[in-house]
C-alpha cells in the first residue's frame, strides 16, 4: 500500500485476492489499491496485517456500482465451466460462475487493463470450451486486447516448477508484450531455515513417513508414477505447493541426513513462492500452508507488473514492499 500523502500513478483492484500475491509488485510500482475482495476470513487476515484497507467477502453480492474507479483489474479467478459457452448472447452465457462478475465489473468500470491469473490447466479446461470463451467475451463483448502466457516460477529465481497462465488485456487496442524470461534459477537451498533452529514437529513421524513408502511403493508396483517426492538442498527446484500441502507434505519433502524427511516450514513455503520475509503470516501453519499453496509466485508477477505499471502512467521507482498493517473489521 502507497503512502496515503503521495499520488497514486495508477489505482487498482484486487478480486479473489488470497494473501494479496499479486498486488505486491503493483504495490512497488505506485499503485493503490481501492478494493479488494477475498471470501476466505483466515486469507484475509493475512491479507490485512500484510496491506491493510478493508476487505470485502463475497463479490458476488457487492453492486458493481460501488467499487470505487479503477484503472487495473488483478483477479486469480477460480477455473469453471460455463453451461452454455458458445452461444454468443454476449457475457451472460457466463452467468452463475464468478468469471461473470468480473467480466460486469469490467462492462461497467472499462478499466485501462485487466490482468488475470489461473492454472495451466484453464487451456484445456471443459476440452478447451472455458478459455475460447473467456477470450471471446473479453475481446468480442468487451472490447480488450488480450494476450496471455504461461510463466513457470522457476524461471523467476525461486526454486519451484510452478507453470500459470497470465492472460492480459488492454483497452486501447494496443497487444501488451510480455517481458522476456529471464531464466534465473537457484538452487533450494537458497530458501531453507537454519536447521539449528528448526522445530522438530516438521520432521514426519515415523508413522506418517512409514504410510508415504508404502503409498509410494504401491504406486510404483501399479506402474504410476504418484507418491511422495524428495528434495535437497541442492535440488534445482521442487514442485508445485498446492493448498493440501498441510495435510502430509507429500509434494514436497526435505531430506535429512540421520533422520526422516521433513515439511517445508510455513515460512520456507513463503519464500519458495517469492514473498518477501518481512511478510507477516498471522494464522496457524495448516492456514499458512492453504494460503501459499494457493497464492502466486511474486517475482513471476513482478515480470508483469514492470511492463504494466508504466502503460498506467507509473513513472516511480520501485521501492521495497513493507507490510503494513492496520485494526479491521472484515466485510462478509
Amino acid at each position: 500500500m502507497i503512502d496515503s500523502s503521495s499520488s497514486p500513478n495508477f489505482k487498482f483492484i484486487d478480486l479473489f485476492a488470497g494473501i494479496g500475491g499479486i498486488r505486491i509488485p503493483f504495490d512497488q510500482r505506485g499503485g493503490q489499491c481501492v478494493f479488494t475482495s477475498e471470501w476466505d476470513k483466515f486469507a484475509a487476515q493475512t491479507y490485512k496485517e500484510n496491506h491493510g484497507g478493508e476487505v470485502y467477502g463475497d463479490i458476488t453480492k457487492v453492486p458493481v456500482k460501488e467499487i470505487p474507479s479503477f484503472d487495473l483489474l488483478l483477479a486469480g479467478f477460480p477455473c469453471q465451466p460455463f453451461s452454455n459457452a458458445g452461444l454468443k448472447k454476449g457475457f451472460e452465457d457466463t452467468r452463475g460462475t464468478l468469471f461473470f462478475n468480473i467480466a460486469e465489473i469490467i462492462s461497467f468500470h472499462k478499466p485501462k487493463a485487466i490482468f488475470l491469473e489461473n492454472v495451466k490447466g484453464l487451456v484445456s479446461h471443459d476440452k478447451g470450451r472455458t478459455f475460447k470463451e473467456i477470450i471471446r467475451v473479453l475481446e468480442d463483448e468487451l472490447g480488450y486486447k488480450i494476450t496471455y502466457k504461461v510463466h513457470n516460477a522457476k524461471d523467476y529465481g525461486v526454486p519451484q516448477n510452478r507453470e500459470r497462465i497470465f492472460i492480459i488485456g488492454l483497452r486501447d487496442g494496443e497487444e501488451f508484450a510480455f517481458a522476456e524470461n529471464p531464466k534465473k534459477t537457484t538452487t533450494l537451498g537458497s530458501i531453507l531455515e537454519n536447521l539449528d533452529d528448526l522445530d522438530p514437529k516438521y520432521t514426519l513421524s515415523d508413522t506418517l513417513w512409514g504410510s508415504h513408502q508404502r503409498r509410494k511403493q504401491q504406486h510404483i508396483e501399479k506402474g504410476n508414477g504418484f507418491g511422495f517426492s524428495m528434495f535437497n538442498q541442492d535440488s534445482p527446484y521442487t514442485s508445485t505447493i498446492s493448498a493440501r500441502y498441510y495435510k502430509d507434505g507429500s509434494e514436497i519433502l526435505i531430506e535429512q541426513k540421520g533422520k526422516n524427511p521433513r515439511k517445508l516450514t510455513p515460512r520456507e513455503a513463503a519464500r519458495l513462492q517469492g514473498f518477501p520475509d518481512n511478510f507477516v503470516i498471522p494464522v496457524s501453519d495448516t492456514q499458512a500452508y492453504k494460503q501459499f499453496g494457493n497464492s502466486v509466485a511474486v517475482p513471476a508477477i513482478e515480470s508483469v507488473a514492470n511492463v504494466l505499471a508504466p502503460i498506467l502512467g507509473g513513472t516511480k521507482k520501485p521501492r521495497k514492499w513493507a507490510p503494513k498493517r492496520f485494526d479491521f473489521e472484515w466485510e462478509f
